[in-house]
């Protein structure tokens, strides 16, 4: 078996972690949990997103929450939907962006009223116009593996975002598990044609935790040379257009096994343990299982 010996582990708590969230978290615990994931030795943490109020509600602060990274030195992430929010983000210098489309046509339209061939269309704006300006660009793709509305989502249909997002010059594609129906072999098979297909792309898996198969959904991603994950401070997340799904991979249980396997991260185990306290300490879910 495969197990690099570095990989990056991209912290997406402060946005996927509490974008859900029904009640009211303010904008200096979000400060605060940004702070403690910091200092835990996260390089890149995705805080914001610049959509509609309206929609999510959580994310209604991201303005301040990018001058508050702004003024930390922070290198982060934050999504971008339309030209409105990537307008948004430029304004607030946002050094890295992340547009998402789905996979799955009938996910796309449920989660921003559009097909998927229409959001590539304004991908396309927003990608040229994010590199005009020299931005970092991460392209998600939803629901790469099972959806809640359709099934099975076959490699074509991934492929056929995944190979314009390529085309369009992404600096990262980010492979999500969205509702966490992934299993390994689904994994394992997807990420090899697409590193095979694709040999000088930088990929990104993301896995939520749905049916406990995150790790070793990590383990089958590593298996085709896959070296950077996704993962939120205990386990927090879950979208709220996929039905029944739970949150992201936990960055305390993700970090634990790889260094365990030998694999570095960078990260201050005992610091991200407290982090980790802190964000379920926001959180109003319950999640299935606890890390000990």
């Amino acid at each position: 078996m495969f197990f690099p010996k570095e990989v990056e582990i991209i912290e997406v708590g402060p946005r996927d972690g509490l974008q859900n969230e029904p009640n009211p978290i303010t904008t200096e615990q979000k400060k605060d949990l940004i702070d403690r994931l910091a200092d835990s030795g996260f390089k890149r943490i995705e805080t914001a997103s610049f959509v509609h109020p309206k929609w999510v509600p959580q994310m209604a602060d991201s303005e301040e929450i990018a001058a508050y990274c702004n003024q930390l030195g922070l290198t982060y992430i934050a999504l971008t939907p339309n030209m409105k929010a990537l307008e948004r983000a430029l304004a607030m210098d946002v050094p890295q962006i992340a547009v998402f489309i789905g996979a799955s046509n009938e996910f796309n339209k449920r989660n921003v009223n559009r097909t998927t061939d229409e959001s590539l269309k304004e991908a396309e704006i927003l990608i040229r116009e994010a590199k005009h300006e020299g931005k970092f660009i991460r392209g998600y793709i939803s629901m790469a593996f099972k959806c809640p509305f359709q099934g099975y989502v076959s490699f074509e249909e991934v492929n056929h975002v995944c190979s314009r997002f390529v085309d369009l010059g992404v600096d990262e594609v980010d492979i999500g598990d969205t509702n966490g129906k992934a299993d390994p072999k689904l994994v394992y098979e997807r990420f090899a044609r697409l590193t095979d297909l694709y040999p000088n792309q930088t990929f990104v898996a993301h896995f939520h935790d749905t049916y406990k198969m995150a790790l070793a959904n990590v383990i089958a991603s590593m298996q085709a040379g896959i070296t950077k994950f996704d993962s939120s401070a205990g386990g927090l997340g879950g979208c709220p257009y996929s039905p029944g799904s739970t949150g992201n991979i936990s960055s305390e249980e993700l970090i634990y096994m790889v260094e365990e396997m030998g694999c570095t991260t960078g990260i201050n185990q005992p610091k991200l343990a407290e982090a980790g306290k802190y964000a379920k300490g926001l959180s109003s879910v319950k999640l299935k299982g606890e890390f000990i």
